[in-house]
């Protein structure tokens, strides 16, 4: 305003091509100044580049148990953070409350057409969010039936063609397949090309694959490992004669802070006042009742473990993430437990997570609404002044005092931050007890222990804004002790 005045007060004095010359000064002004606020909006939340991005590819058999629903309404919120390749519609159910052969493409696309409705909402919030055409594209049906009697010759489907299309198409990312269904169409592609290709051009279309499998719903995972045992392939599922509400997954819903998963928070934070999406949020799954939470989304973990937060590394699972946390099996991947303060579980591995990401889903359903301004958005977290998303490898020796900085870390909504240095126990070697100093300050450090040769130290940056809700971001750093 001051500067509008004074120019104005100069106009009188000057003559007509200086009167041009300053408006159009002025104007330039205030055109910078408009994006010089825009950008410092936007400074954390720019484009990523396509091709950095996780590519996904998602197996559900929609129109059984409503949780697949659920899991893919959230997908949707975080449709910007991936690079979609499709979605097909499996068999219908589970197993065992199959009743008829069916696929239900219709509840994807009522999901995304939802989802279209708050698209440019989103936009507001990230620059990245596809468009619900691009999506709807997307959706292919896959087989109504199940088992391995209905794999092999004469059985390829739209779905089985087009896994083997994404993962034929040139791109130096791996093609990451969640399966919150069966596994029946991944099969089917698999044998195709096993029996149709050289071994060479097999074994390189296996290499591209990263697999998550959600408890083995078709019960052909035996073959698969006995077929294909150089296919990346976690299966997330309670060890045999166990409880099967023991696997990694149940602790979306099962453990830790069950008032978080309620009603009360879902009607909240989800269903009301929050646009189209979050309206279609199913409150009844198939699970028995649980007395604190209709939440359920036992597939979320899949596509979980391939978020970005600077938590993980997709290609280590014994790192733990929102997803879970993964040993080496007899050919794959399996349940691993963890200890989060009295409470050991494999379940664990993901409930420790909780309050950070129903966060993260409560701001997501505020930017299906809200203006930039109104809503919270995660911070940006440095260590060591590295903007990297990735996992920070660092060599040390025993005696060491080895700095840990957080300085540089920032907000977009320039809400204050908090942090978080903790050690990751069960994704290291070390077994010792370690204590880091300052650890809840941005500049921290510890004194390097004593180790057997090359043992592994997993140290855990997580930063929280101060915004509502609180969103939390992470840096983990892997210290390898040289003796």
């Amino acid at each position: 305003m001051k500067i509008r005045f004074r120019a104005a007060q100069c106009y009188c004095r000057i003559n007509i091509f200086s009167s041009i010359a300053i408006i159009f000064l002025l104007f330039t002004l205030s055109c910078s100044i408009s994006s010089i606020a825009t950008i410092r909006q936007d400074s954390s939340l720019t484009t990523v580049s396509q091709d950095e991005k996780p590519r996904l590819l998602v197996l559900t058999d929609i129109g059984g148990d409503p949780d697949d629903q659920q899991s893919l309404i959230r997908l949707m919120l975080y449709a910007n953070e991936f690079d979609i390749e499709g979605i097909i519609a499996t068999a219908s159910g589970t197993p065992g409350e199959l009743k008829e052969a069916v696929v239900k493409p219709e509840l994807i696309r009522e999901i995304i057409q939802a989802y279209g409705q708050v698209q440019p909402n989103l936009l507001k919030h990230h620059p990245d969010y596809p468009l619900a055409q691009h999506l709807l594209g997307l959706v292919k049906i896959g087989n109504p039936q199940r088992g391995l009697s209905h794999i092999g010759e004469g059985h390829d489907t739209e779905g089985s063609d087009w896994i083997i299309e994404a993962t034929d198409r040139e791109d130096s990312r791996p093609l990451n397949i969640v399966i919150w269904g069966g596994q029946s169409d991944l099969a089917q592609a698999l044998w195709k090309v096993k029996n149709t290709r050289r071994p060479k051009q097999y074994q390189e279309f296996v290499a591209r694959l990263r697999i998550y499998d959600i408890m083995d719903q078709d019960g052909i995972y035996s073959w698969i490992a006995e077929q294909f045992p150089d296919l990346f392939y976690i299966l997330n599922r309670a060890p045999e004669g166990q409880d099967k509400r023991n696997a990694v997954f149940r602790g979306m819903y099962l453990g830790g802070d069950e008032s978080l998963t309620s009603q009360a928070w879902i009607t909240t934070h989800i269903k009301e006042d929050h646009g189209p999406l979050g309206a279609l949020y199913p409150i009844k799954t198939w699970t028995a009742p649980n007395p604190h939470g209709v939440l359920k989304e036992g597939d979320t973990p899949s596509w979980f473990y391939f978020l970005p937060t600077g938590l993980s590394n997709p290609e280590e699972p014994g790192y733990g993430s929102w997803g879970g946390r993964f040993a080496s099996g007899d050919t794959h991947f399996v349940d691993a437990v963890d200890q989060v303060e009295d409470k050991k579980s494999a379940r664990a591995t993901v409930w420790r997570w909780r309050p950070h990401y129903q966060n993260d889903f409560s701001a997501r359903m505020d930017w299906c609404v809200q203006s930039y301004a109104q809503a919270n958005h995660p911070p940006k977290v440095l260590f060591n002044s590295d903007t990297t998303s990735s996992v920070v490898h660092l060599e040390a020796s025993p005696g060491d005092k080895l700095p840990l900085s957080a300085v540089g870390s920032i907000d977009p909504d320039q809400d204050d931050l908090t942090y978080q240095w903790t050690v990751y126990p069960e994704a290291g070697t070390y077994t010792g007890r370690l204590s880091i100093e300052n650890d809840t300050f941005p500049n921290a450090y510890f004194i390097v222990p004593e180790a057997d040769e090359s043992a592994t130290i997993h140290v855990v940056l997580t930063a929280t804004d101060e915004g509502s809700p609180k969103l939390s971001r992470y840096r983990r750093i892997v210290v390898t002790v040289n003796n």
